[in-house]
């Protein structure tokens, strides 16, 4: 896999990071907990794929 792509890849997880803490935030306002639980996971998921890749 080239750099550029590499790059992409990494830049499409974080952008992937950055929504879904969006998207948890605005649950959170509503107070749905377990959503946020689940968004946050992926928060995770997402930013730990881009660092290990």
């Amino acid at each position: 896999m080239t750099k550029s792509l590499k790059q992409d890849y990494i830049d499409y997880r974080i952008t992937s990071a950055k929504e879904t803490l969006n998207a948890a935030q605005s649950l959170a306002r509503d107070r749905h907990w377990n959503s946020v639980i689940n968004r946050l996971y992926y928060v995770c998921f997402y930013a730990i794929s881009a660092l290990l890749y």
